[in-house]
């Protein structure tokens, strides 16, 4: 269903690499909702998804970018701004790579190299992007940035990696670009922190399946679709939210704010009592032979 909430707008997005994209999502939303768009992802990106097959269903173009290259990032906000014939409205930055967690190096055991990298694609690529945008006054003020965040940046959870560091940085980006922006332009600058959720570069996290099964035990409304999260940030590019900026905003079915959940606990008794048995058992058979020893 339409509400027409961004009748009129216009933005760039970021990620949009498959069907399983958070940003794929966004991007059909986003016109379904009467927007335009242009998209961008990086050139390699583009060779392995279906980022110029999305534009072309959407009635739009494709500006391949690295978004850790300043020097791409100008030339796609001159193409974003040329093709809209202006200023645009909002921008989404659902950017995230580590070469450590593909890789398979543990936390304990980083490459330092791919660390670097791994900032840099997942969290400093949303200040170049914001610094290119604001020095060429692309944005129409009352505009609207949202990156993808995860809890991980706040909470461990084992497996995450580095992305962790990388969505912390993302998120107190998002605090001091978000004052800068908004007292000059009054432009909001917010991240959203989704469930996990299985797209491309989320399922490279080790044990994703299990965390998406102990999150959806945890949260009384369960995991957060990559539609569901699409739904989200419509929002928060419509006028509907237009004093809302520098938040980390929590869309996670309430997993943020849970301690133990009664389906998590009742697995927990289930698997505690098994263990308790099986050690019972295995030290009834271990009095058994020393009985018969003696």
């Amino acid at each position: 269903m339409s509400y027409n909430l961004l009748k009129g707008k216009k933005g760039l997005i970021f990620g949009a690499l498959n069907e399983k994209s958070i940003a794929w999502k966004v991007a059909e939303r986003a016109v379904e909702e009467g927007a335009e768009v242009v998209l961008t992802n990086t050139p390699m990106a583009a060779r392995m998804g279906g980022t110029a097959e999305l534009a072309e269903k959407l009635g739009t173009i494709f500006v391949p970018a690295d978004a850790t290259s300043v020097k791409d990032l100008e030339n796609l906000i001159d193409k974003t701004t040329e093709h809209f014939g202006g200023k645009f409205d909002f921008i989404l930055h659902s950017i995230g790579m580590s070469p450590n967690v593909r890789k398979g190096r543990t936390y304990d055991d980083l490459d330092y190299d791919f660390l670097q990298k791994t900032l840099d694609i997942s969290a400093i690529s949303f200040h170049k992007v914001m610094q290119v945008a604001r020095k060429k006054d692309a944005l129409n003020e009352w505009g609207s940035i949202v990156a993808l965040s995860y809890i991980a940046a706040q909470r461990t959870l084992y497996g995450y990696n580095d992305m962790a560091d990388a969505k912390a940085l993302l998120e107190s980006i998002a605090r001091s670009f978000g004052y800068i922006y908004g007292r000059e332009k009054k432009i909001r600058v917010n991240t959203v922190s989704q469930s996990p959720t299985p797209t491309t570069a989320g399922s490279g996290v080790m044990g994703l399946d299990h965390l998406m099964d102990f999150a959806q035990r945890m949260s009384p409304l369960g995991n957060a679709t990559a539609l569901d999260c699409a739904n989200y940030v419509i929002t928060l590019f419509s006028d509907l939210t237009k004093k809302v900026t520098m938040q980390n905003l929590f869309h996670d079915g309430g997993f943020s704010s849970m301690g133990m959940s009664r389906r998590a606990m009742k697995l927990y008794s289930q698997s505690l009592e098994q263990e308790l048995k099986e050690y019972e058992e295995k030290n009834m058979e271990f009095l058994d032979v020393k009985r018969g020893e003696k």
